[in-house]
């Protein structure tokens, strides 16, 4: 077990290099101690599940021997989205849990995403360090992991149900358009989900990359690589279709496409979405990455919201909304976070979501997008950049940029708003900040113009690069 794999949120390495069976093992072990010291008993009942890579079987077999071994009642789950995760341990009750996941990451990676009770996240900041510490220091006995886990102490449990009656609670879908859709999962479980959630609505599923395959065969299975979007853009259009939807691999994350083939930026969504909630919430909370904000906070503020900046990540975001009671959040990753989804996020609400308010437009996708922020917003999307020292990088740009800036924002990187009081196209923004699971910078520009977006993009895009 290679320690490098435990990342700000979650787990992830390379196959069979840096996490094997005994590796699973000895970190099943270590959130079972883990657990055991934060509730204070080892009474102790935990969901697993996995995702379709082809290492997820034998890498959960071993996690769960692990926990048996312990004397853990485990809870089966079978093959799952990571949302599914959140879904099973909060929903029923029990005390914790986790995935065998890589996420988007390609065919060769695994890990896992871990929960306490409640579905609450187990981060960098909140014990999962402590947990690569402790998993480093134990050791297995040889031939520990020949035998099978304790049979008499596992139950398969079939969640899908339950997990779609959840998922659909969150839209009236009696009176839906008979769209037609182009639904791309990646290979993941998310087509499986998609079938039973839309099961007896009239639509007209047009399926890309449906059925499970671990092998990834197109690919690492990430909507957010441009080859992947061109793929079921090109397919929207050619079908006729009013909207694409896809999802990464572990079916966690949700991107929208307009009829047009369009890719919407999970910005957008997010703004979009925080439109839907505040027409039903007036004057709840709207909780926010900090890379691209202006689109959401004239949104919160509109509807009478209050907007809550935060920093990006799965779990930083799902604990800021527990502290908060927020109705929602969402992150430009096309991470989305609902309050009466026990705080967590989900790739499928937002699907049900967009279904019930296109049903209610008489606009197009896309002339809904750009009515309402296409004409108003520009952005330069995320643009990576490796640099041979990320530290320095940032707080060269922070030293450069600072003394103009009219806000200032440092909760996760650098943001910095520029604003001119007499002509609003003038008027710009940028963040800066390192990975958090790649040796990265990040770079996301905006402005009320176009010109002024590229001309800002392009001047400090050199100042990264050199």
């Amino acid at each position: 077990m290679d320690p490098k794999i435990f990342k700000a949120y979650d787990i992830r390495g390379i196959y069979p290099s840096e996490i094997d069976e005994q590796g699973a093992y000895r970190i099943a072990k270590a959130i079972y101690r883990f657990l055991v010291k934060e509730r204070g008993t080892d009474d102790l009942t935990l969901v697993v599940g996995c995702d379709v890579r082809l290492s997820s079987p034998s890498l959960k077999r071993a996690a769960m021997k692990a926990l048996t071994d312990q004397g853990v009642r485990v809870i089966d789950v079978g093959s799952i989205s990571t949302d599914m995760l959140y879904f099973a341990v909060a929903e029923y009750g029990y005390n914790g849990g986790f995935t065998v996941t890589a996420s988007h990451n390609p065919k060769e990676y695994n890990g896992m995403k871990i929960v306490r009770e409640g579905g609450q996240p187990i981060s960098s900041d909140s014990g999962l360090f402590e947990i690569r510490d402790d998993a480093e220091q134990l050791e297995i006995p040889d031939g520990t992991l020949k035998n099978d886990p304790d049979r008499s102490l596992i139950e398969e449990k079939v969640i899908m149900d339950d997990y779609a009656k959840k998922v659909r609670s969150f839209a009236d879908l009696s009176k839906l358009k008979p769209f037609k859709i182009v639904a791309n999962p990646n290979f993941g479980v998310g087509g499986v989900a998609l079938d039973r959630i839309t099961e007896g609505l009239g639509l007209d599923i047009v399926k890309l990359n449906y059925e499970p395959d671990g092998n990834f065969p197109k690919g690492r299975p990430d909507p957010l690589i441009p080859e992947n979007q061109e793929e079921i853009s090109a397919l929207v259009v050619e079908q006729g279709a009013d909207f694409g939807v896809a999802w990464d691999a572990d079916a966690d994350r949700c991107f929208f496409f307009t009829e047009k083939g369009q890719f919407i930026e999970g910005y957008f969504i997010t703004a979009l979405l925080s439109r839907i909630f505040l027409e039903r919430h007036r004057g709840d909370k709207i909780v926010h990455d900090t890379r691209l904000t202006w689109a959401i906070e004239d949104t919160v503020s509109d509807l009478g919201g209050i907007d809550l900046p935060n920093k990006a990540g799965h779990s930083f975001m799902k604990e800021r909304m527990f502290r908060e009671k927020a109705v929602f959040g969402g992150e430009m990753s096309a991470h989305y976070f609902f309050r009466d989804y026990y705080f967590c996020d989900c790739g499928m609400i937002p699907f049900v979501m967009i279904l019930e308010f296109l049903s209610r437009q008489e606009k197009s996708f896309s002339e809904i997008m750009q009515e309402l922020f296409w004409d108003r917003y520009f952005v330069s999307g995320e643009i990576n950049s490796s640099v041979a020292d990320v530290p320095s990088t940032v707080e060269k740009i922070r030293s450069l940029y600072i003394g103009n800036a009219s806000k200032v924002d440092d909760r996760d990187g650098i943001s910095l708003d520029f604003l001119d009081q007499k002509n609003d196209s003038n008027s710009w923004r940028f963040s800066v900040r390192a990975s958090n699971t790649e040796p990265l910078i990040r770079l996301n520009v905006e402005s009320k113009s176009r010109d002024t977006m590229e001309r800002k993009r392009d001047e400090l895009l050199a100042i990264i690069r050199g």
